[in-house]
């Protein structure tokens, strides 16, 4: 493929810087053997791709989100592919001839109407979701209460909406294991585990390190301190399963707060890392920048 396989859309919290330290972490034993790859909380994808592309002894995947919309865009990338490039080029065509941010933005609005409130087609619901993942502000995904999408208007130049050879490599990647997609509650996963080795990463709605950076509104469902509790009793029961290893990521709060030692105590029976991030999405940029992130491993 002349594109690698990427994200289709802009994700608050995504992994693609992290790739590189992400991969040092992980276990030997991956490249060793065939395992099935799982990932509960799948969002935009950056780990996905990764490791299919990097790891040809991935002999099944295993992807969930309680994303509705977000799961149905994977559905319809790995299966129609083309037509939705057809589709949304039409649309990216239409919205770029317009002269204008007025103009612009009363499109983007209609468009925001039409896929919160219409009955519409699984490659029309995608075409949609890409859109306005392209061309509001800061390339955000948030719900309300009511799980209405309700980011505002982006006001870029000219985006580039349409990326028909990353969602091509997509597709093709997707197509060559058997990857199982699947929406809602990631303990569901555990029904999936393979014979063999498994490794499953979680990158949960991160703890917030303050009472201002809190962004974890990708579903109108609230990932809350007790649902950090309920993942680590999942884990727990991860671990006493053979041949599953399991890393994950979350904030690291105590480097924002000494005193702030939830994690460092729910996780105590784990291997507790830190990796460098980058944080690019805050509405103050004095909070944009470096910071540390926590990654927990059972090995």
């Amino acid at each position: 493929m002349s594109t690698d396989a990427k994200p289709f859309l802009k994700w608050a919290g995504g992994k693609g810087q992290l790739l590189s330290q992400l991969e040092q972490h992980l276990p030997d034993d991956l490249k060793e053997q065939e395992f099935t790859y799982i990932e509960p909380f799948v969002g935009g994808g950056a780990m996905l791709f990764y490791m299919l592309q990097r790891f040809p002894n991935i002999k099944r995947a295993v992807i969930n989100d309680i994303n509705t919309y977000l799961i149905t865009a994977y559905r319809v990338i790995k299966d129609s592919s083309n037509e939705l490039i057809e589709r949304l080029a039409e649309l990216e065509k239409r919205y770029n001839a317009l002269n204008g941010d007025e103009a612009k933005k009363e499109f983007f609005l209609t468009a925001r109407t039409i896929f919160n409130e219409d009955k519409l087609d699984d490659i029309d619901r995608t075409k949609y979701l890409i859109f306005l993942n392209r061309t509001c502000f800061n390339g955000l995904y948030r719900v309300n209460a009511k799980g209405k999408f309700n980011v505002p208007f982006g006001r870029y130049l000219r985006p580039t909406i349409c990326k028909a050879e990353v969602l091509k490599a997509d597709s093709i990647l997707l197509n060559q294991v058997d990857v199982v997609i699947l929406n809602g509650d990631y303990e569901q996963t555990l029904k999936h585990i393979g014979d063999g080795l498994n490794f499953f990463y979680f990158d949960p709605p991160y703890r917030p390190l303050d009472a201002t950076s809190s962004f974890n509104s990708y579903s109108k469902e609230d990932f809350n301190d007790d649902e950090q509790k309920r993942l680590r009793d999942f884990c727990a029961i991860l671990n006493q399963q053979p041949n599953i290893k399991w890393m994950l990521s979350n904030s690291d709060c105590s480097a924002r707060n000494p005193e702030d030692t939830f994690f460092e105590n729910l996780y105590r029976d784990f291997n507790i890392n830190r990796v460098q991030a980058s944080r690019a999405i805050n509405a103050n940029p004095s909070k944009r920048g470096k910071l540390t992130e926590l990654l927990i491993k059972n090995f």
